[in-house]
């Protein structure tokens, strides 16, 4: 057997991605490179890596074992390169998070001067839904996740970085003359929807049921950008959570309407699993958040009080 180092970490990358060419784009290669080194790394072995049906791609039984023996390999490669800065009393390698999409307007800023103090920190950081977030968790795959809405069937442990709030919001178009508007609203308002395992999604049906709103399903998009987008063009109104639209409200893309039980309220939380044995980059970002938590939410988040 003589497979390299470069030939696992690209067929890892395609097991991961499911495709050879969101495995280029992902490492940066070209699609051809990629394709011939799985081919080079097939040649080792005499049963299929992989099979093409149509023109996707699948992972046989046997190719994902590689695979996971392919993780460990490469973890063990990664320990070796962090246990040689440590020695040179660097603090040293990787924190990996899972966070929810709207959580991408909040997570960069508790992580960048953490990350600019040590720059040999290396960071995978995971955008997805509340449901492949807390999948990760469970699984122990990531050191934290950060959730809007906490896990009801797995202990944690958490730390509250800041408020979230959800309010209506229509594009700068539409004229709404009062002052506050009650519930009867919705009868007149299409409202678009966050995709099914959204914690956006979830936070607003519970309201709506709770509240027992009449409301107009429009239409379901998949992602918090698609969703403002469409609102910004007129598709319709949405309940969405201010820490993401603050450039277009600024410019006047988006305006908040006034109704009466609004904004809904919850918290950002980073989590993580209960008992968890931190790296020392682990703990070392958690005692950095507990001591300048006030700090960052002052200088970075002062805006979110004017709403």
């Amino acid at each position: 057997m003589n497979y390299t180092f470069n030939q696992l970490r690209i067929f890892l990358k395609i097991c991961q991605t499911q495709s050879v060419t969101k495995a280029s784009e992902e490492l940066h290669l070209t699609q051809p490179a990629v394709s011939i080194q799985l081919r080079n790394l097939q040649d080792q072995f005499e049963i299929p890596l992989t099979e093409v049906v149509g023109r996707k791609i699948f992972i046989t039984d046997f190719g994902k074992e590689i695979a996971m023996a392919a993780e460990n390999i490469l973890n063990q490669v990664h320990a070796i390169n962090y246990k040689t800065q440590a020695h040179k009393g660097q603090l040293t390698g990787r924190l990996k998070f899972s966070i929810v999409s709207t959580g991408k307007y909040v997570l960069p800023y508790f992580l960048s001067d953490f990350l600019k103090q040590h720059e040999d920190v290396e960071l995978l950081l995971d955008v997805t839904n509340k449901l492949k977030v807390l999948e990760s968790l469970e699984k122990n795959q990531v050191d934290f996740a950060l959730v809007s809405i906490l896990p009801d069937s797995m202990q944690i442990e958490k730390i509250e970085l800041l408020q979230n709030k959800l309010y209506v919001v229509s594009n700068a178009k539409q004229q709404f003359k009062s002052k506050m508007y009650d519930k009867k609203i919705f009868e007149t308002l299409p409202l678009i929807y966050r995709e099914q395992g959204s914690g956006t999604r979830q936070t607003m049906e519970k309201f709506i049921q709770k509240n027992n709103l009449p409301v107009r399903k429009k239409m379901e998009l998949t992602s918090n950008e698609t969703v403002k987008q469409a609102v910004i063009a007129g598709l319709g109104c949405s309940i969405m959570p201010l820490i993401g639209i603050k450039n277009e409200l600024h410019n006047g893309d988006l305006q908040i309407i006034p109704v009466k039980g609004f904004p809904i309220k919850s918290v950002w939380n980073l989590i993580w699993l209960k008992g968890k044995n931190h790296s020392p980059v682990a703990l070392s970002f958690l005692n950095y958040i507990i001591k300048e938590k006030g700090n960052i939410i002052k200088e970075k988040f002062d805006w979110f009080e004017q709403y």
